[in-house]
């Protein structure tokens, strides 16, 4: 018997505290080599494509697989984590994943932020006001005290919304801004959440001293920062080089130029175990490139795979 968790229940089980707790957690084993990892591999068809990441995180006691299909509208994407048991290998929870996703990539971000942005970051600027950017305010108001965030995006009334519901949530000012420049202007910390196949902003308007957190381009054909903001950051970091190397609209363009190189970027496992400084001045640029990895779903859907045990989640299905 395996246990069925929906989305629902995960999302009423997952706290983003929660959620960067075992992400960070994560990648401090990933240091040390007790989660492994393995790159997101997609088949495609003529209308959409399936995705799977593959992944172990021992002292979890967890080892798994997210599968997940992207099609077009009515049909959508639709996620579901297999959880196995590290040491017997049995099958032990099946996991509706749309929430999870949401609140691990929130999560990455926010660990990111914690390491790599300027202790008295206090203002951000966020591009994109769909799902996904939700959890990314979510997490970098977790870990730094933000006082003021402005939002930019295409659409002026999800715009609005989606200040009016954070503002709520996080109990700050969150403002709609008309331009990229404005969401910029005294932005410590810039978060790119969105499906854009262009950057979304000038990185010559970066200030000294912000932190970049650039989450939506795990595609070669998206595309959030400009080359000005890689030439810029003194430290470039994502959750795995070799993932970056496959699927990083963001990099592969500067590199193939020689404006960065591969040699150059970190990965945020060796941030989390102190192998690399995260910020070493005040008025450096740096950057955290995300794509997801799958020991992130794996470690967070055993968490909520214990919470739903302890709270009696779920329930038992054959398998």
């Amino acid at each position: 018997m395996s246990l069925f968790i929906t989305e629902e229940e995960v999302a009423r089980l997952l706290t983003m505290d929660v959620a960067l707790e075992v992400v960070e957690e994560v990648f401090r084993q990933e240091a040390a080599g007790l989660a492994v990892n393995r790159p997101r591999q997609r088949v495609r068809t003529g209308t959409g494509a399936l995705h799977v990441m593959v992944g172990s995180a021992v002292p979890f006691g967890a080892l798994g697989l997210k599968a997940y299909t992207t099609f077009p509208p009515p049909s959508g994407a639709r996620f579901v984590v297999l959880l196995y048991d590290a040491h017997a290998g049995d099958l032990i929870a099946v996991v509706q994943a749309d929430k999870l996703g949401q609140m691990r990539t929130g999560a990455v971000s926010g660990v990111a932020t914690k390491y790599m942005a300027r202790a008295d970051a206090d203002q951000v600027g966020i591009f994109g006001t769909g799902w996904q950017a939700r959890s990314q305010l979510q997490a970098v108001c977790a870990v730094r005290s933000i006082r003021l965030v402005r939002a930019y995006s295409r659409d002026p009334q999800r715009r609005a919304d989606f200040c009016q519901e954070m503002s709520a949530l996080l109990g700050l000012a969150v403002e709609p801004v008309e331009s990229p420049e404005e969401a910029l202007r005294g932005a410590d910390v810039v978060i790119t959440a969105t499906t854009s196949a262009q950057p979304v902003f000038d990185g010559q308007l970066l200030e000294p001293g912000t932190h970049v957190n650039a989450m939506g381009s795990n595609s070669l054909l998206r595309r959030e920062i400009d080359e000005t903001t890689v030439r810029r950051a003194s430290l470039i970091v994502v959750d795995s080089v070799e993932q970056a190397k496959i699927e990083s609209g963001d990099l592969l363009g500067p590199v193939e130029k020689g404006i960065a190189n591969w040699e150059q970027v970190r990965e945020l496992r060796q941030v989390v175990a102190g192998e690399v400084p995260g910020r070493q001045n005040p008025d450096e640029i740096t950057l955290f490139d995300s794509h997801g990895l799958a020991i992130e779903d794996v470690a967070v859907a055993a968490r909520v795979y214990e919470l739903a045990r302890g709270q009696g989640a779920g329930r038992q299905i054959p398998v």
